[in-house]
């Protein structure tokens, strides 16, 4: 889902960059020494997974795993993110460094969506609750960057309308996969690290 640049208009990057700072410098007050390994390993993670994409117009299709780094980092996915992007960024051309606020915001917001959703669901002590709410976190976060991704080409014109609905379509089964693959990660680490499950901290 990245967004290419000389793509969007000079409002939305603003926009972009103003918010997805936001985001970090919070998540970077909220980092603390000791999950700094954690964060490393989940950025290595969105890293790799999002290499392998589809150009589709402007944007690309691709695993990001975003739903499972929000809920495992919390607000640290915002540095976390910022820091995959701007590595694919350099070495591959993946997005581009003036949309590096844009694209940072679009795939980070989802995962604190994923992470708060979660950790409400975590509260309720019911059998597999857990790996329910990794499928639903895991297909909300490629469900919010979609649309976040759609909504920003769309605030720069409505030429972009007829690649946003294809955008929107062709993620509908990586919303699937992205929802299974977090379930496994949840019910795994449900069985051997439960304490890096928010809401379950032992």
């Amino acid at each position: 889902m990245h967004i290419s640049e000389g793509v969007l208009s000079g409002f939305v990057l603003a926009s972009g960059a103003i918010f997805a700072i936001a985001g970090v410098a919070f998540g970077l007050k909220k980092t603390s020494y000791e999950k700094i390994p954690e964060v490393a390993v989940l950025t290595s993670a969105f890293f790799i997974a999002s290499l392998i994409h589809i150009p589709i117009g402007p944007a690309s299709i691709h695993l990001v795993l975003n739903g499972i780094a929000g809920i495992l980092l919390g607000w640290s996915v915002f540095p976390a993110i910022l820091v995959g992007l701007s590595l694919q960024a350099l070495f591959f051309q993946f997005g581009g460094f003036t949309t590096l606020g844009v694209n940072t915001f679009n795939m980070a917001f989802p995962a604190i969506i994923s992470f708060l959703v979660f950790k409400t669901m975590a509260k309720y002590h019911k059998k597999n609750i857990l790996v329910i709410a990794g499928f639903i976190c895991g297909m909300l976060g490629i469900a919010g960057g979609t649309f976040l991704v759609a909504v920003s080409l769309l605030t720069t014109g409505e030429a972009f309308l007829p690649v946003a609905k294809i955008l929107i379509i062709s993620h509908l089964p990586v919303m699937i996969i992205e929802g299974v693959i977090t379930a496994m990660v949840i019910g795994f680490l449900q069985k051997v690290s439960p304490e890096l499950l928010p809401g379950r901290e032992v």
